[in-house]
């Protein structure tokens, strides 16, 4: 089997017609090798030094990419499974939109492939810290192991909906969506 995109594409598109979610948790193939694809820091999909410019690629890359307990992160078909690089997380959340208001309202996040997601259980809200620089850390949980970190500006935009809360006692800072309150931060 070839570790060309093409031919990864063309596996995906014979395994169903729905490539928006393929069944990623029902293929369990053997390793075929590391590919020389790297997901750089600032989100482009690097596939033997060249930026790969499809879009329509991309976005399906995102779909059948796993993050597995080993740490690794791999494109995996029906047939191939190939272990890739990423150098901190796979997608990135470009924009954020709040639904309501309180502890009721919604968080939307839209990644760069386009996708919209809401924060919440399946997709919980986690700011955590870079070790070399202790600078935030922001990233919410797409599927399959697979974060998206929130650029700048949407960091920025879900500060604008921090509140405080008393959490054991203490004061923590953080936000709501869907009822669930995902710590930002120490309060005051």
């Amino acid at each position: 089997m070839s570790q060309s995109p093409d031919n990864i594409v063309e596996q995906v598109q014979k395994a169903g017609k729905n490539l928006s979610h393929p069944p990623l948790g029902k293929w369990h193939p053997e390793l075929s090798g590391d590919m020389d694809l790297r997901v750089s820091r600032d989100g482009e999909w690097i596939h033997k030094g060249e930026p790969i410019s499809r879009e329509a690629i991309v976005k399906l890359f995102s779909t059948i990419l796993r993050r597995e307990e080993d740490g690794h992160y791999y494109l995996v078909t029906p047939v191939e499974k190939w272990r890739i690089q990423v150098e901190d997380t796979p997608l990135l959340a470009h924009s954020l939109t709040v639904e309501g208001s309180g502890e009721q309202q919604i968080m939307k996040l839209t990644t760069n492939v386009g996708e919209t997601i809401e924060v919440g259980e399946e997709h919980p809200l986690e700011v955590g810290s870079y070790e070399e620089s202790d600078q935030p850390r922001p990233i919410v949980r797409v599927r399959h192991g697979v974060d998206a970190r929130l650029v700048t500006a949407a960091y920025y935009d879900l500060a604008e909906h921090v509140v405080e809360q008393t959490v054991d006692g203490k004061p923590v800072l953080g936000v709501f969506s869907h009822g669930n309150f995902y710590k930002i931060g120490q309060g005051g």
